[in-house]
């Protein structure tokens, strides 16, 4: 066979190997990136597979371009109300915390490893960002519905990082090479002036590019098959750029991402669309090639001085890298534990490894071996029980409606609408609500309902059917809360058993506090008398309110469990939360229980 032909074969079936393979994870449970990671290992020179590659030119140039357009679709799906909400906090993990951690984890390489400072301090630099992909893939494919505070922390976090983490390794990199005798004030100020170029630059033309980008979408006249294309070589021209002139790179694709996500566009849903596929072969093929990268009988020489790095990056660097960024920001004791176990690496710390090597530095080899053995460490630990440390943590929320069966119609940019068909699901919440009640605001219009094939008028159509479709004309933030209504809603035993965690009883937030007080006996002050109880609560937050959140008025605790824009809606009492809290010793219990029998041979 030619060797061209043998090369796509190879490929071809890696790919599809992966994706059957990560199906079964699902089954256990498994972290998804940990399985491409393992196949990759398996098809590599020491597995079944036998294929020496050592490529690492290679493997740096395919893992930069996969990482920016994994970046480039973190930024599209985040919103900016997200960025504003967890802004500070994300913003000071993803500088100050980096630092913390590459300064904590470079201390303990360098004793464990016995290294200098500086190359003690470039391991850390390595494994001191969390991963965009594995945090972005942890948050939506866990099966949960986290707390919006976390989720938001930790997607900005991980989308703002990676330039800090990629300087740091720089600069030591460049530290070691030209190994001055002293740090004088001028090598201080030439860093100083990178990091500038690095951030400011990176920030800049990222927010510049998305704009211009948006423009080019709605001038051109492009088939909808094209409108995502020039998006995904836009952002890449964007990385490439950036990185050719100093700037961030990553930090360019990030933000153009958030721009296009956020601005009107003709082309958002097949944009979207064509990103999911894009992402997923992205990361199957970046952590399969990193898994190929590595030999695995060269990690043995390293393995247990690697591992003890590993303890001491998620044991502590992590956790007090997030308590003090955090501890400004009011975030409670859960939402930081939780932030602090979730610190997920990946892809990021193996391809910094590469760099090293790229450079010719000594001890290359170790640093990129010690990189993998942390992110293989990270997967298998943090990966594996986001789920539960959830649940334990009390930081799951009743699951989401899943994804509309929506299509949506061009219109011009002028019209200052957009026009969507929604198709009406089995499982829909759409076939419980009457027509009428749909069309939540005046500027929203029920255009038509289309039922076999024939279009009917709104007043024609009481309750929608499963079949149905209909086309609503409105603004773009308005139909995405009509997605809600139209996707697959969740079953009623899920969402029962979430909300069991939020309260005994359920209130509504308009209810007097001083009616609650009289009735489970707690005490409030007497200028909280006249308070509703979703004034009262948000009051004693002191930050913005979201569902999940608690506050423990003596043997009671009151809940957050639903907001409407920026006030509380709904709120749930616990009766006795030190016996009904997860992390009590019966639901500890049953939690292990609940791992034992996800592992069972009866899965299967």
């Amino acid at each position: 066979m030619d060797f061209g032909h043998y090369l796509i074969l190879t490929i071809a079936g890696l790919v599809l190997l992966s994706i059957f393979v990560g199906r079964l994870s699902a089954r256990i449970g498994a972290p998804l990136l940990l399985v491409f990671l393992a196949l990759g290992m398996i098809a590599g020179e020491d597995g079944p597979g036998g294929l020496d590659f050592d490529d690492f030119r290679a493997a740096y140039t395919v893992g930069a371009a996969s990482l920016a357009i994994v970046l480039f679709d973190g930024g599209l799906r985040t919103k900016l109300d997200t960025i504003r909400f967890a802004s500070w906090p994300a913003l000071s993990l993803a500088t100050i915390g980096v630092i913390i951690t590459a300064a904590i984890v470079g201390s303990a390489a360098h004793l464990i490893f016995d290294l200098g400072w500086i190359e003690g301090f470039l391991i850390g630099s390595i494994v001191a960002s969390t991963d965009a992909a594995a945090v972005f893939f942890a948050t939506h494919l866990a099966g949960i519905n986290l707390s919006r505070r976390v989720r938001s922390v930790l997607e900005a976090e991980s989308g703002l990082n990676d330039p800090m983490a990629v300087f740091l390794t720089v600069t030591c990199i460049e530290l070691l090479l030209n190994a001055p005798a002293t740090l004088g004030w001028e090598q201080v100020g030439a860093f100083s002036k990178d990091f500038l170029i690095q951030f400011v630059g990176g920030g800049l033309l990222g927010v510049a590019g998305g704009h211009v980008l948006v423009t080019l979408i709605n001038r051109l006249k492009l088939s909808a098959g094209l409108s995502p294309v020039l998006a995904l070589a836009a952002a890449l021209f964007l990385f490439a750029g950036a990185q050719a002139i100093g700037a961030s790179g990553f930090l360019a694709v990030y933000m153009a991402g958030l721009v296009v996500g956020n601005r009107r566009h003709r082309a958002q849903q097949s944009i979207e669309r064509f990103q999911d596929g894009v992402v997923w072969l992205c990361q199957i093929t970046m952590f399969v090639m990193l898994g190929l990268l590595v030999t695995p009988s060269h990690l043995l020489e390293y393995l247990l001085p690697a591992v003890a790095v590993a303890v001491v990056l998620v044991f502590f660097a992590r956790p007090l890298a997030v308590l003090i960024c955090a501890a400004p920001f009011r975030l409670s004791w859960r939402e930081t534990t939780f932030v602090s176990w979730v610190g997920l690496r990946g892809a990021v710390p193996i391809f910094l490894g590469t760099m090293p090597i790229l450079a010719g530095l000594p001890n290359a080899t170790l640093y990129f071996d010690v990189a993998f053995v942390i992110v293989l460490t990270s997967l298998l630990v943090q990966g594996w029980t986001i789920n539960l440390s959830a649940r334990l943590l009390s930081l799951v929320l009743p699951p989401a409606a899943g994804r509309p069966l929506r299509h949506d119609i061009d219109l011009p940019e002028d019209v200052g609408r957009d026009m969507a068909v929604f198709a009406v699901q089995e499982a829909s919440l759409a076939t419980r609500v009457p027509l009428k009640d749909l069309a939540a605001t005046p500027d929203v219009e029920i255009v038509a309902v289309l039922r076999d094939g024939i279009a009917h008028r709104r007043e024609h159509i009481d309750v929608l059917v499963l079949g149905d479709q209909v086309v609503f004309l409105g603004p773009s933030a308005t139909l995405e809360k009509i997605d809600e209504v139209f996707g697959e809603a969740p079953s009623r035993e899920a969402v029962e058993r979430i909300l069991a965690t939020m309260g005994e009883f359920s209130f509504d937030a308009s209810v007097a506090i001083s009616e609650l007080a009289r009735a489970y006996d707690f005490a409030i002050t007497p200028s909280d008398l006249k308070l509703t109880a979703g004034e009262f609560l948000a009051r004693h937050l002191r930050k913005a309110p979201t569902a999940g959140d608690r506050f423990r008025l003596g043997q009671i605790e009151l809940i957050v469990q639903a907001t409407e824009g920026e006030g509380i809606s709904r709120i749930g009492i616990e009766l006795d939360p030190s016996s009904s809290t997860p992390l009590s010793r019966d639901n500890v219990r049953m939690w292990l229980r609940h791992i034992i029998e996800r592992l069972s041979l009866r899965r299967f």
